[in-house]
Parts: structure tokens; C-alpha cells; sequence
């Protein structure tokens, strides 16, 4: 029984007319799947596929003050961002373990938008703003705004994502230097334009190990935008996909998913997301305590794992090594690609080298795995 008082995208019913399988999922009625999950994994790793992302949020941050507050506000460096450039990032405690983790879009010279996960959008603005009315108290000037009422997103991924969207984009030049044609928009980077007549915002960005673009995107125009990708890409492999293959998908790139391999008792380090802090620009929340934890060394780190045989352990269950446990699975999936079982866990520091033997403990059942690098899947270049 589906739960009435979940929210739905302006594509829900597209979904349904689809065949989509809808679940509840952070507060909203999303597909999980279509066709089924391999299939529309296979599909995005071959050509593409077509996933509404619309239950994200979006925080728009603004004010000649805007890039000093995110400068103290995420671990990343917000000054390094070109206007049309975006970086992931993180919101952290003092403690440096995770609030969220998200995108930050430099829209302007005092203009951002930070992008956030579904089931934190709430939590996540009210933490900002908090730290805005300090910030202004200062006598700082920046503004905080839920802007997500005006945003869908679509995110359109896979090996011929280009191709399928390039006769329907019309990218706006910024500046003379400014490359004016979707190809020239690079990774991690956006332009405004418009796709099939609606005016969004075109980010070369995702969360599936694939290149591919996530569309921005006015609610009123997204179904008619989805139409008409899905028409475009029909004789080049497009699928819809849903939230099912975007879960595989990621976990086969090793992409971090808030609440299984980053909440608030992990930190960047312990997550290999060390790359995001940027300790060296001065002060920010969570600095102390990452300063403390790299000069005294992790003592556990996130790792991948192959299952040997048959089974698949899941979230939860436990990793052991010489018969204790030493940590618990954060995601595990059957991989469709590589077609075994492999996941992602905490181990101690010691264990984490590819290699190590350990066993997974499933229903009862011990199974033989092996600690292999991150990530599973790079796509071919």
C-alpha cells in the first residue's frame, strides 16, 4: 500500500503510463523500476537511460558574501569554482562526520545552489539558514533560499547521452570564451540553454559512473522535455530507468550514498572522500577535527569486496575476519555488469588493502570474499 501522503514529480504520470513500479522513497512516489532493474542498468552502461531525479533539493545561497559563508560552511573550496562550474561536496558537524553530501553549482559571482539529497532537504536548509542568521549577525551579507518547488531534474546518463541530447540543446553563450555547443560543455561544468524549447540548465554531472547530464528544469516543462528525449533516443537504446539500476549503477562506480557509506558517523577520510577537503584553504566547519584524524590515522576505511560463489550480502550484515567481526556492510547488490556479488564495507585500516580475506556473514551463512580496490567500474575513456 502506497503511503497517500508521498509527494509526487511532475512526471508521475509518465511513470505510470510507463509501467513503472512505484515505491515510496524519502517522502516520495518514485519508479524503482520499469522494465526491471539489469535491464535498465545493461541499458545505461550500453547507450543510455532516462531517470526522474525531480525529489532532489535545491538551496540557493546568495549575496556578496555568499562564497566566504560556503567557504566555512562545506569542506571543498568554493573559491576555485568558475561561474558555471560545480564540485561535490559535503555538510559536516564539528566533528566532521556527515550532514549531507552535495553539489555546489556557482551560478554567478554571488550566486550558488547547492544540491542535496531528497530525504535531507528540510534538515539540511534549516541547518544552512541557522548558520546564515550567525552569519548576518556578523554583520555578513548572504541569504538562504528553498528553491526546489522550482526545479525538475532529469538526468539523462550513458555512453550515447551526448548524442541523444545534442539535437535537442541549444547551450547560451556566457561569455565570448564560453564554448556555445553542448559538446563543449566539460565535466563537472554547466551552461544555461534551453532543451527541446524549455529553458534549463544543462550539467555535465551524475551518479552512475557514465558520462551523461542532468537537466534543470522548470516543473511545467519536464514532462513534454522527457517526452521528447525518450522519442530522440528510441532508435539509439533509451530506457527510463529508476531508482533500482540508479542504486547499482552508483555502487558499481563507488559513489557514496548518504545513509549507508556517509551519516553522521563517518568523516571524508574514513569515506576515501578525502579529496573533497581541501584543509588548506583555512577554517571551515569540521576542520579541527579532520586535522586531528589525518595526523593521528584512520582507524577503519571504506572498502569493495567480491563475493567468492554464490549469495549476496546486503546493508547491514556483518564483515568478519578470523572468525570476530570487524564491521558491517554498508551496500551489496549483484552486479549486472560483472555479473557477482559485490559491496562496500567498513573494515579496520589494516584489513582494508585489496586482497585481504574476509567472510560475510548472511542469514546464518558465512561466505568468502575478498577486499578489492574502488572503484568497481570505470567507464572506458
Amino acid at each position: 500500500m502506497i503511503d497517500p501522503n508521498l509527494r509526487r514529480t511532475p512526471l508521475y504520470d509518465r511513470h505510470r503510463a510507463a509501467g513503472g513500479k512505484l515505491v515510496g522513497f524519502a517522502g516520495w512516489e518514485m519508479p524503482v523500476q520499469y522494465q526491471g532493474v539489469i535491464e535498465e542498468h545493461r541499458a545505461v552502461r550500453g547507450a543510455a537511460g532516462l531517470f526522474d531525479v525531480s525529489h532532489m533539493g535545491e538551496l540557493r545561497v546568495v549575496g556578496p558574501d555568499a562564497e566566504a559563508f560556503l567557504q566555512h560552511l562545506t569542506p571543498n573550496d568554493v573559491s576555485s569554482l568558475d561561474e558555471g562550474q560545480a564540485h561535490y561536496s559535503a555538510l559536516l558537524t564539528e566533528a566532521a562526520t556527515y550532514i549531507d553530501d552535495l553539489l555546489v553549482y556557482r551560478l554567478g559571482a554571488e550566486e550558488f545552489l547547492l544540491v542535496v539529497n531528497a530525504a535531507n532537504t528540510a534538515g539540511d536548509y534549516e541547518w544552512v539558514a541557522d548558520r546564515v542568521a550567525e552569519a548576518r549577525e556578523e554583520g555578513r551579507a548572504v541569504e538562504v533560499e528553498d528553491v526546489s518547488e522550482r526545479y525538475a531534474l532529469l538526468a539523462l546518463q550513458g555512453l550515447r547521452a551526448a548524442e541523444i541530447l545534442r539535437p535537442l540543446a541549444a547551450v547560451a553563450q556566457a561569455r565570448r570564451s564560453d564554448p556555445a555547443e553542448l559538446d563543449g560543455v566539460g565535466y563537472y561544468r554547466f551552461a544555461r540553454g534551453e532543451v527541446a524549447g524549455a529553458p534549463a540548465i544543462l550539467s555535465r554531472t551524475g551518479y552512475t559512473g557514465e558520462d551523461g547530464f542532468e537537466l534543470y528544469l522548470h516543473p511545467d516543462d519536464a514532462p513534454e522535455v522527457w517526452d521528447r528525449l525518450l522519442e530522440a533516443g528510441r532508435d539509439r537504446g533509451l530506457v527510463p530507468a529508476g531508482l533500482g539500476a540508479r542504486d547499482t549503477l552508483r555502487l558499481e562506480a563507488g559513489m557514496a550514498l548518504y545513509g549507508h557509506e556517509i551519516d553522521d558517523r563517518t568523516t571524508p577520510l574514513e569515506a576515501r572522500l578525502g579529496w573533497t577537503v581541501k584543509l588548506a584553504k583555512g577554517d571551515f566547519i569540521g576542520r579541527s577535527a579532520l586535522v586531528a584524524q589525518k595526523e593521528a590515522g584512520v582507524e577503519r576505511r571504506l572498502v569493495g569486496f567480491e563475493v567468492a560463489g554464490r549469495g549476496i550480502a546486503r546493508e547491514g550484515h556483518g564483515v568478519l575476519h578470523d572468525g570476530r567481526e570487524v564491521g558491517r556492510v554498508t551496500s551489496g547488490t549483484w552486479s549486472p555488469t560483472f555479473e557477482k556479488a559485490l559491496g562496500m564495507a567498513y573494515v579496520p585500516v589494516e584489513l582494508a588493502e585489496p586482497g585481504t580475506a574476509i567472510e560475510l556473514e548472511v542469514r546464518g551463512r558465512r561466505l568468502p570474499a575478498e577486499v578489492v580496490a574502488l572503484p568497481f567500474y570505470k567507464r572506458p575513456r
